[in-house]
């Protein structure tokens, strides 16, 4: 067949060898252009090799040249070798020499095709670049961009692109990345966004969470449309909300002419005159940045006069939108349109840059566009000179023989007169012969590597991580994948896929974050933080947020990740400083600290072990180092101003980094050399990084990030815009990070490199390390477990040390390396540094003192106004002293006595207390005047402390604080730090005046100086062994000297500001004790050691006496004041013969204005008014725990009823006046309606309530009875502004405060007898009286005062500087008297209340008293709403005015979004927005809530029950479902799952077997299905903007729905016809219920809950207002949920799900089916008794007239029935008479059901609650109990509750775990 001639079968043998010789080019490795070797060139040129044997002869090259026969041309061919080319091979279009000279000079026609390089053959043009060679050279397919032979794609993973000259891998399809040159593999790739995202109008997908947040992230603005109705502001009422971020800031900083926002919103809507700086002014007052006027966005809102005036046409506010936009004279901008022929103009003229998007490359006029889109002159074409990549220059030329000049060629340009090159080759400087083009150096074409050849070029990718792309010239990552960018813009992270389809944020919520890097084989993200001064990390899925790094830091600015080894290291442009710690922030070492200026960008190159940086200081420069801090030299430092980011190229080790001063990019090989600029005329580029093929990088002026190629700077566009301030970013790739196999692993990145800490590497080797001072032991892996010899500063916001090591070892000076000092720790090894301790919050520290036994260090915070402690390591870290401190300027550590004495110059104390900062006591507070440094002296029981008053001493004092006494007082000014040397029994002490270092004996003698008026400032002293140790704040310095002579002084530290106080940490090994060791002394609080014989004394706490036993301290001040600080809760003892407010250990107490105290247990009641919450505190402050924590405001008054136990209050913005328990339970409103009530008080002995009301236009005094009758006004004239109120129960008089009239008055109880006590009070508030002596705040004047109360004289002030002081209370507090309520709370159910004839029993608001029995209350009220609020679930009765809510005590209530009742089963089911869980409670029993879903399974939206069949149902608009479910959560089933956008509200009608739901779409819509999802329909979609709220009237079969677009409630029939608006002008309502004849619903916006008529929407009326966060509401009632149908009868005979319908009964599976076995039909026959009611549109309704079997047959089977089931009734009937008269079982006292809400709860348990009346449904579902018991275990609760006399609601149990549940 073969042989056969027949061309079928030669064809299957051409293909054969075809496909042979093209996977023989594939084996070849690279692609090559142009290249001719041996195996390369085609058949021809085997056979030229093969046939002329005997005439080429070969020869070895020599030292000589190459000799030939006479004749015969001696030329090198391409391996080198002499050849010998005979004169018949010459000019035979064949190359038989290597640089072509057997084919030059050869006389031929003028080619009109195309002439080949090498072999100067003229072939037809039709042939070029056909995948053929047919020049023998290959030169007639050089440079091929499209080369035909790949297009012929045979494999299944390859496709084809549209235009057949691509074959790409499948793999790369809808990537992102367009590899085809028609982009056709990108095309067609549908994206879909996630439930959680949001869709904008280009396909791009980004965060839900980003919309309607004030800030563009949509190109198309789509996000931050329709907005107006969606912004809620959550700032308090003194803040301000910035637009960007959303943040908070307080209200004074608006408008003061800073951006504090960072988008300049807090200015905004402000009267200025002028704006900061060089800011634009807009007409509205708003302060815009200057570059953003003319930037084509209108930020001047609502007229844009910032984009007025510009060169560019900006349209007017509010005319001609991107919408209206000419198609043939203008181009569509995302807010704007421009001129069309601005587009492609190579300026961005809109704002996203889309004007330059898509544009071919064009060249501008007289320039000819390479291939490869460059641009060169038209006079260089055909010069003989290559300037195009690919020689396109050059072809095409007018050719002929050369005969006057001597081309080496042989080919000349006529036109020109010159010589003409083969492409791939150039004419030499001497313009006749023709050279090699080095493309690769030249033109830089490859993406990674680049090999020249002669005519060509080969590119090649990183083999395993890069793939060459089709075009041969790029590389693509082959890992599958997608690539992302991360950056910060300071509040947060993001995530932006590089084809911007998605974006989304990873953290937000941030503060300041500067700088990023990421650990992708760890998926962490790491940033630090400028504000807080921490380096950062968070899990890439955005949890696991968590600080790494604290303290020490001061502008941490650049960050970058080992991901070889594991480490992560920092930059700190304020202390200097380059620092490395292992991934976790653990072992903490400086790495570089001189030399450095401004360091700003750093980045990790693991792989050569390098560390690259740029600096911004006064010599601009990028550097490097080996990741150990060795061999540091400048890469860079010319031409440098501002080096902002840098990045590096890995495969092709290019450093690229932004100058923002020079404004462009550069890029330099990582040793410095082949610098080049890529991109010029940039705005202000911040960072910088690199994927593939493509530089990306932020701008801070276009507020944008932005792209370019990395080669040559082109195809620069817009990735993503309109971002508020973009910093760092970085380009999230596995290839970015090359993973390090374990095969490979060598030195620190194998097991740490048995390093015990820090392994770090240089160049060709690696080391151990050591962090914060530790030593490394002698095999030079293992670090010391803890410093033992270290000296330790304060230093401005940081704890700093140093090791002491090398002193040990040589017992003399030293030198530490300075900040400054050109040393570093890896070249010197004896050289050290300062570490700082990791240690966090520490503002201004000034003294400090170690406690070596447990290696803690205390020190002082003089901003903070604390004393802390904290490990060496920075672990147990907690504030001791966190109150009561002014200026804390010195401290001690009492090591033997274990205690801690400080100084205090703003109180001018010296006090003392254990090491935990507990039993705090008062030592000297006579004779300070700014008490300084102190020291102790435990061996003999005396402390010293200097004071740098108008006298300047130093001073002595026993441990306990007995007989203080001046030791030196002479030539004192500014005395510093102190020192005691122990062993030589020697006082050292400085003073910065002198300027001198002084000593004397311990008893001030013998006083000498050891330095004397040589120092500059000093400050901290410190002594160990013979040296002396000081720090100076001039000279910015630290020294040390000889302690005994001052000789030898030596500088250990230079160049820190602000160093304080300095201390030895040494260890001791000798173990000191004391008489205070065995049980405390004998002491009951405080054993101090004195200098006494006992040498200890006992102490208590400030303000408490000692009892005559001098051991025992009282339990507490018999006389004290107890006042409200705003923030704190403060006591002043009168006890003792000092005045010292104690500060009660209250935590988070934001505004406490009023308190009280209950006599009786000493407990003190005190409302906050930020926090809305009434507190019960513990008299030492210890137990805080909330009594009432919803449904109050601003409670500005509160009085403690001791007698009585009964608290009352004043709410300020609830205008009411209400009284409770004292446990917060059976609140009950007294007044409502008031103006601003405020001080309150009570007087159980006459029964009267007082309290004061500070209307502006009837200021007044009101009294009543405390059960809230006989009101009546006390006092109503000369009175303005009452504030503080007592009641003086000694003199039954009435006292208070006015602070307009600047007095104190009082006035007998019964209203008689006024008279001003004492006058000119500049601001009088709170008020008390104790003995014969009236207390008072001041707010003017800070200050707590008295006087005697009944003359007014002696007055004097107590305790100033008291800023915010506000309410008192002094103790003893009145007596308690007989109790009118007796031991039976006087026989009432709930609340008894005093009256002057005795006592009222009363009820909590909303529930009415039994019909005939006024002592006893409703346990619940008949009609009433529950509706869900933030933090809260509450409940408003309709009984009975006022309308009032009070909480409902539900443990862990969040955000409870959607609620709904099963009234028969009184469950109350409420969905969880922020848990994602739909839970359920016991209304018999709130205290145990539990989940019917688990969290993580749902995201519910709002929830419906349907309480005939037991089911519940809610949408989930995340996942766009609605779903079903039995009550206790099984049986979930999606019933409905397509054509779903954002379904919202839910509601059923089970006797009709109808489901409602809203739609937010688009369109938005409310449609209509059977209960089981069929039959689904739309019945309302027209003029429906946001439907939240539905509800349903079941009797009237209407449908009602509130819309928060239109700010309407409308209504229709039930088929969506009849639509009718009801209520206009809703701001933004949300919840929807009926109840009667009206509608309520709440309103976001306004805080309220309303109601109108459901008829008319008439008679409109506020329930209630200021329900911070209310959501939901719905109303129950006894006949809210009435109807039957087949499914309430056993379940319908189904096993799981049944589902009533108009058709009839349906049984269904759950989605996932559990072990019992599931039928889709009824297991058991259900009869129907109840004729269902006509259904609209019903399809073949089995009730129809034509469907029944006739009347008569009908009427006689139900006759029969009813005497059947009569008879059986009655039989019934008399047997269960007989078993209970039989059985005689007694009720036991508390076997009924109460209701247990605190509001509506019986004070006993005696309360039976009224019978279920018996009737035949509840006789038929008994007996259906009966059986279904041993059927499903969840019945059993209800079978028992039914059918027992005593019920008790216990915990339920949890529900199964799904195995669907997400975990």
């Amino acid at each position: 067949m073969w042989g056969s001639g027949d061309p079928s079968a030669a064809f299957p043998l051409g293909i054969l060898l075809l496909l042979l010789a093209v996977l023989d080019g594939l084996a070849q490795g690279k692609e090559d252009y142009g290249r001719n070797e041996d195996g390369a060139s085609g058949a021809a040129a085997g056979t030229a090799w093969t046939t002329s044997q005997e005439v080429v002869k070969r020869i070895l090259p020599d030292d000589v040249q190459c000799q030939c026969n006479e004749g015969v041309l001696a030329c090198r061919d391409e391996e080198g070798e002499c050849a010998c080319v005979a004169n018949e091979l010459l000019c035979d279009g064949r190359l038989d020499c290597l640089e072509g000279e057997d084919e030059a000079h050869c006389l031929r026609e003028p080619c009109t095709g195309h002439l080949c390089s090498k072999t100067s053959k003229c072939v037809d043009s039709s042939v070029v670049c056909d995948g053929i060679d047919d020049c023998g050279d290959k030169s007639d397919e050089w440079f091929c961009k499209l080369p035909q032979i790949n297009a012929n794609c045979t494999k299944p993973d390859q496709f084809t692109c549209a235009d057949g000259k691509y074959c790409i891998s499948v793999v790369w399809l809808c990537d992102g990345d367009a590899d085809c040159q028609d982009k056709s593999d990108e095309a067609d790739c549908s994206s879909t966004c996630q439930p959680q995202e949001h869709s904008c109008g280009d396909g791009r997908c980004i965060s839900k969470n980003w919309v309607c947040d004030g800030d563009p992230d949509c190109f198309d603005e789509s996000d931050e449309q329709d907005c107006s109705k969606l912004s809620e502001t959550t700032c308090a009422s003194d803040q301000v909300l910035c637009t960007v971020d959303g943040r908070c800031i307080m209200q004074h900083y608006a408008c003061d002419g800073e951006n504090d926002c960072g988008d300049w919103s807090d200015e905004q809507n402000c009267d200025n005159e002028t704006c900061p700086g060089d800011d634009f002014r807009c007409e509205s007052g708003k302060c815009i940045e200057r570059k953003w006027v003319c930037d084509g966005a209108l930020d001047c809102t609502p007229d844009g006069e910032d984009e007025i005036n510009c060169s560019l046409p900006i349209p007017v506010a509010g005319t001609q939108q991107p919408s209206e936009c000419h198609p043939e004279e203008s181009h569509a901008c995302p807010n704007r349109c421009i001129a069309k022929e601005w587009k492609c103009d190579g300026t961005k003229d809109c704002s996203d840059g889309s004007d330059e998007m898509g544009c071919e490359f064009t060249c501008p006029p007289e320039h000819y566009t390479c291939s490869h889109t460059a641009c060169i002159p038209l006079h260089r074409l055909c010069d003989g000179h290559h300037d195009c990549l690919f020689g396109d220059d050059e072809v095409g030329c007018p050719t002929e023989e050369c005969t006057t000049l001597q081309c080496s060629s042989n080919i000349c340009n006529p036109a020109k007169n010159t010589c003409l090159c083969p492409r791939g080759h150039s004419l030499a400087a001497d313009n006749t012969t023709c050279v090699d083009v080095d493309e690769c150096s030249l033109f830089r074409p490859c993406s990674q590597t680049c090999e020249n050849v002669v005519g060509g070029f080969n590119c090649s990718c990183i083999p395993d991580y890069y793939e060459l792309r089709p075009d041969h010239l790029t590389c693509k990552a082959a890992s599958p994948p997608p690539a992302y960018l991360i950056f910060s813009s300071r509040v947060e992270i993001r995530l932006i896929s590089l084809d911007r389809r998605n974006y989304s944020s990873i953290v937000e919520g941030l503060q300041n974050a500067i700088s990023i890097d990421f650990h992708y084989e760890h998926r962490i993200i790491y940033w630090s933080d400028v504000t807080l001064d921490v380096i950062m990390r968070v899990f890439m899925n955005g949890t696991g947020e968590m600080a790494i790094v604290r303290g020490g830091l001061r502008m941490p600015s650049g960050v970058g990740v080992d991901w070889v080894n594991d480490h992560v290291y920092w930059l700190d442009g304020i202390t200097m400083r380059i620092e490395v710690a292992n991934l976790d922030g653990s072992c903490r070492r400086p790495l570089i600290w001189s030399n450095l200026e401004k360091p700003r960008g750093l980045l990790v190159h693991p792989h050569k072990n390098l560390l690259i940086w740029t600096d911004w200081g006064s010599n601009p420069r990028i550097e490097r180092a080996y990741l150990d801090g060795s061999g540091r030299q400048v890469v860079i430092e010319e031409g440098l101003h501002w080096p902002n980011g840098i990045t590096l190229d890995y495969p092709t080790e290019t450093l690229y980094w932004v100058d923002a001063k020079e404004h462009v990019i550069e890029a330099a090989h990582i040793d410095g050399t082949n610098r080049r600029t890529i991109l010029e005329g940039l705005r202000h580029p911040f960072a910088i990084t690199v994927f593939e093929d493509t530089l990306y990088w932020t701008d801070w002026l276009t507020r944008s990030i932005e792209k370019a190629d990395k080669r040559n700077g082109q195809s620069q566009t817009t990735l993503q815009g309109r971002l508020s301030l973009p910093m760092d970013i970085r380009s999230l790739h596995p290839t970015r990070q090359p993973r390090i196999l374990n095969s490979e692993r060598r030195g620190c990145s194998l097991r740490n490199g048995a390093c015990s800490h820090l392994c770090l590497s240089s160049k060709d080797s690696y080391a151990c390390y050591c962090p914060h001072g530790l030593i490394l032991g002698p095999d030079r892996r293992t670090c010391s477990e803890r410093p033992d010899h270290t000296l330790i500063f304060a230093q401005r916001k940081s704890l700093r040390m140093i090791s002491l090591e090398d002193i040990l070892e040589n017992n003399t000076a030293f030198t530490i390396a300075s900040a400054s000092s050109t040393a570093n720790t890896s070249d010197t090894a004896q050289v050290r540094i300062d570490t700082v301790l990791p240690v966090n919050n520490v503002q201004a520290p000034v003294a400090l003192d170690p406690y070596t036994k447990e290696d803690l260090i205390f020190w002082t915070d003089i901003k903070a106004k604390t004393i802390s402690r904290a490990h060496l390591n920075g672990s147990r870290h907690i504030t001791v002293v966190g109150s009561g401190l002014e200026m804390p300027a010195g401290v001690a550590v009492d090591w033997v006595g274990h205690k801690l004495y400080w100084t205090d110059a703003g109180t001018n104390r010296v006090e003392v207390a254990n090491l935990d900062g507990s039993m705090r006591c008062l030592l000297v507070w006579r004779g300070l005047d700014k008490p300084r440094d102190i020291v102790v002296d435990p061996q003999d029981g005396y402390m010293f402390w200097t004071d740098w008053g108008k006298q300047a001493k130093i001073e002595q004092a026993g441990m306990d604080g007995e007989n203080p006494r001046v030791l030196v007082s002479t030539n004192l000014k500014w005395p510093n730090g102190l020192a005691i040397d122990h062993s030589r029994r020697l006082l050292y002490w400085l003073d910065a005046s002198t300027k001198s270092i002084e000593m004397a004996k311990l008893d001030g003698t013998q006083r000498r100086a050891l330095i004397s008026g040589e120092l500059d400032h000093p400050f901290g002293l410190a002594l160990w062994r013979n040296l002396v140790f000081w720090t100076d704040w001039d000279t910015k310095s630290m020294y040390m000297a000889d302690k005994e002579t001052g000789a030898n002084r030596q500088t250990i530290v230079q160049g820190l500001k602000d160093m304080m106080e300095v201390k030895v940490f040494e260890r001791s090994n000798t173990t000191n004790s004391s008489v205070c060791d065995i049980k405390n002394g004998g002491c009951s609080h405080l054993c101090l050691l004195s200098p006494s014989a006992l040498g200890r004394k006992c102490a208590c706490p400030t303000g408490v006496k000692l009892k005559p036993d001098r051991l025992t301290c009282y339990d507490g001040p018999e006389k004290a004041l107890v006042f409200a600080r705003r923030q704190d809760v403060r006591l002043v003892s009168l006890d003792t013969p000092y005045r010292v407010d104690v500060i009660l250990p209250l935590q988070g107490l934001q505004h406490a204005v009023a308190l009280d105290i209950d006599v009786v247990t000493g407990d003190i009641f005190l409302p906050d008014s930020a926090a809305a919450i009434i507190f019960r505190v513990s008299h030492k402050g210890q137990v805080a725990t909330p009594v009432v924590t919803s449904a109050i405001k601003t409670v500005e008054g509160i009085a403690v009823d001791a007698t009585g136990r009964k608290m009352y209050w004043t709410d300020l913005v609830m205008q009411s006046v209400e009284v409770s328990e004292l446990d917060g339970t059976h609140r009950r409103v007294l007044f409502t309606g008031l103006n601003r009530p405020r001080a309150i008080t009570t007087h159980y002995p006459s029964g009267r309530l007082f309290w004061t009301d500070w209307d502006e236009q009837y200021p007044r005094i009101e009294t009543a009875d405390m059960d809230g009758n006989n009101r009546m006004v006390l006092v109503d004239t000369d009175v303005a502004w009452p504030n503080g109120l007592t009641v003086d129960w000694q003199d039954l008089e009435l006292y208070w405060t006015d602070a307009k009239a600047n007095v104190i008055e009082a006035i007998g109880l019964d209203g008689l007898n006024r008279r001003r006590v004492i006058t000119g009070l500049p601001h009088p508030y709170g008020v008390s009286t104790q003995g014969r002596w009236l207390y008072w705040t001041d707010w003017e004047t800070k200050s707590l005062n008295r006087t005697l109360k009944r003359s007014g004289r002696s007055p004097s002030t107590i305790r100033e500087g008291l800023a915010g002081i506000m309410d008192v209370k002094a103790l003893p507090g009145p007596d308690v008297v007989s109790n009118a309520c007796g031991t039976n709370n006087g026989g009432c159910s709930h609340l008894c209340l005093r009256q002057p004839n005795g006592f009222t029993c009363a009820c909590p608001t909303g529930l009415k008293t039994v019909e005939g029995n006024p002592s006893r209350c409703e346990n619940e009220p008949q009609d009433y709403l529950i509706y869900g609020a933030k933090g809260t679930l509450g409940r408003i009765s309709l009984d009975v005015e006022p309308l009032w809510e009070f909480p409902l005590p539900i443990p862990a209530t969040s955000h409870p979004i959607s609620v709904d009742v099963h009234y028969e089963k009184r469950l109350l089911f409420y969905a969880e927005a922020d848990l994602q869980v739909i839970r359920v409670v016991s209304l018999r029993n709130l205290s145990y809530p539990w989940s019917v879903l688990s969290p993580g399974y749902t995201t519910p939206d709002n929830l419906a029950v349907d309480w005939v069949a037991d089911n519940i149902y809610w949408t989930d608009s995340l996942r766009r479902v609605v779903e079903v479910a039995r009550l206790d959560g099984s049986s979930a089933k999606v019933i409905i799952n397509n054509s779903l956008d954002s379904p919202r509200a839910v509601a059923v009608f089970p006797s009709e077997g109808l489901l409602f739901w809203t739609d937010w779409g688009k369109p938005s819509k409310i449609e209509r299905s059977y209960l089981d999802g069929s039959a689904r329909k739309t019945i309302v979609d027209r003029n429906v903007g946001w439907p939240n709220g539905l509800a349903i009237d079941y009797e009237a079969k209407k449908i009602y729905w509130n819309d928060a677009k239109g700010d309407t409630i409308d209504c229709s029939d039930l088929d969506g016809g009849n639509v009718v608006t009801l209520i206009q002008e809703v701001p933004h309502p949300f919840g929807l219920t009926l109840l009667g004849q009206h509608i309520y619903w709440t309103d976001w916006k306004k805080a309220t809950i309303e109601r109108a008529e459901k008829t008319t929407g008439h008679n409109r009326r506020v329930v209630r207002s200021t329900i911070e966060g209310v959501m939901e509401v719905k109303a129950v009632t006894a006949s809210s949920q009435l109807g039957w149908n087949l499914c309430a009868d056993r379940n319908g005979g189904c096993t799981h799900l049944c589902f009533f319908l108009p058709t009839g009964l349906r049984c269904a599976c759950p989605d996932i089916l559990d072990e019992r076995a599931c039928s889709g039909r009824p297991m058991i026959k259900v009869i129907d008794t109840v004729l269902p009611t006509n259904v609209i549109d019903r399809p073949d309704n089995p009730w129809d007239k034509t469907n029944t079997p006739g009347l008569v047959p009908l009427l006689g089977v139900l006759a029969l029935v009813l005497v059947v089931s009569a008879l059986a009734m009655m039989a019934v009937v008399a047997w269960w008479k007989f078993k209970r008269q039989t059985k005689m079982v007694n009720e036991p006292d508390g076997g009924a059901l109460t209701y247990t809400n605190p509001t509506y709860s019986a004070s006993n348990s005696d309360v039976n609650t009224d019978r279920k009346p018996f009737t035949w449904r509840r006789l038929h579902s008994e007996n259906v109990h009966q059986v279904r018991m041993f059927e499903e275990k969840g019945e059993v609760a209800a079978l028992i509750s039914e059918g027992s006399s005593v019920e008790h609601e216990s915990p339920p149990p949890t529900p199964p775990t799904r195995p669907d549940a997400a975990t």
